[in-house]
């Protein structure tokens, strides 16, 4: 049995989370910004079908990314250096939001990005705290992703793509932006060869525990991010 939150009561303990399935920690609660904020500051995250309540999660070991380790493959490099592509920060939220509610996670049937959850992560952005990274075409949107920063942590939330390398495009630059801003570590939540191929890589939820902890503890204040911040052209010489 995994406890259920109800009004104020505080998150267990993430080492108490299930083995099976990998990482359950508790149910209940709410998406208030105040308890989603609360969450992802221990390593917490909600995830659930719209029949479900809502449930929270710790796994271990954890998936996450150094934004210093991303890797661009020789394909992706020449997208980068074309400039098909233009990335802007934080002007289409919604829009991004929407298209990954459209996109079920590897296994699951439906969306995990219910009408509450968007609403939930919409006010987290009006706040500054959520962010999105887009990737436009012609003026249209063709992928992205959405993610939340709290002090020099990033906590990215999903990814949609419409044309080929788009949301591999948005991952690099964001890697790059959170480089430049001085963030140590993107939390990628569970394991995908998608994110493997970008650089990810697991490690122990006490490795990730402590770090979180040190990163949110400093860092910038939330804000909304200039929509251009990361959009600078590459340069022939961008490192694989």
């Amino acid at each position: 049995m995994i406890p259920w939150l109800i009004g104020d009561t505080g998150f267990p303990a993430p080492d108490r989370a299930l083995r099976e399935p990998n990482g359950l920690l508790c149910a209940g609660g709410d998406l208030s910004p105040q308890r989603l904020l609360a969450a992802y500051r221990e390593g917490i995250f909600p995830w659930f079908s719209a029949d479900d309540p809502i449930l929270w999660w710790s796994p271990d070991p954890r998936m996450v990314l150094f934004p210093d380790e991303f890797r661009i493959s020789r394909s992706l490099r020449r997208t980068l250096r074309s400039g098909r592509f233009e990335v802007r920060l934080d002007t289409a939220f919604a829009a991004v939001i929407g298209a990954c509610a459209e996109t079920p996670r590897r296994g699951q049937h439906g969306t995990w990005i219910t009408q509450a959850m968007q609403d939930a992560y919409l006010r987290l952005f009006e706040l500054g705290f959520a962010h999105s990274v887009e990737t436009w075409n012609d003026g249209r949107l063709v992928g992205g992703l959405y993610g939340i920063a709290i002090g020099g942590m990033f906590y990215g939330e999903s990814m949609f793509s419409r044309a080929s390398d788009a949301s591999k495009v948005a991952a690099a630059h964001l890697a790059r932006h959170l480089v430049a801003e001085g963030f140590g570590m993107i939390d990628c939540q569970m394991n995908t060869p998608h994110l493997a191929s970008l650089g990810a890589r697991e490690i122990s939820r006490t490795d990730f525990l402590a770090r979180l902890h040190a990163l949110t503890a400093s860092g910038p204040s939330p804000c909304r991010w200039p929509a251009h911040a990361a959009g600078l052209p590459w340069s022939a010489d961008v490192a694989s």
